[in-house]
């Protein structure tokens, strides 16, 4: 009997091979004996049942023996935070959009920032001010001039001029 095409589908839908069956339609989970209740917290804590850790540990616990331990192992090279200041500002950019809620996507925003980069929450765009040009002070808390805005989407920096609200901006 052919188990693919119209054929192998017709098999499926009477049940004739439990085997393959079971597989195709998948399994009821409430069959496993796992409490799915409300007041269960499996939800919550279990990340997979296939996962060998939960996710909340980022880091496993690691010891080293004493007697491994020597002042003549050479240091590990620095963290992340150390490096990234050698970094382009496409590559920070690259860092804070495809890494997020990551440690990483921290450490790139605070490169840009220190770099004069700021985030403008309302557009949700990186911007720069352009540094041949002076803005004009409109009020207290408003300038207009030219900025250098990064684009996500085509991956490249525009300039343009812009009426900038400080309150929008983070830093």
């Amino acid at each position: 009997m052919n188990k693919y095409g119209m054929s192998g589908l017709n098999s499926l839908i009477r049940m004739e091979k439990t085997d393959y069956t079971s597989y195709a339609i998948g399994q009821d989970i409430t069959m496993s004996g796992l409490d799915l209740s409300k007041e269960s917290k499996i939800l919550k804590n279990l990340a997979s049942p296939w996962s060998e850790t939960s996710r909340s540990e980022v880091e496993p616990y690691i010891s080293m023996p004493p007697s491994i331990v020597s002042e003549n192992i050479i240091p590990s090279p620095g963290p992340c935070d150390n490096k990234i200041q050698s970094f382009t500002d496409e590559t920070l950019f690259y860092i804070f959009y495809m890494k997020p809620r990551d440690t990483l996507q921290e450490f790139a925003a605070r490169e840009l920032v220190a770099r004069n980069w700021r985030y403008h929450k309302d557009i949700q765009v990186w911007l720069t001010k352009d540094s041949n040009v002076e803005p004009v002070l409109l009020s207290p808390d408003v300038e207009k001039g030219v900025y250098i805005f990064f684009d996500p989407h085509n991956w490249e920096k525009i300039k343009k001029e812009f009426v900038l609200h400080y309150s929008s901006v983070q830093t």
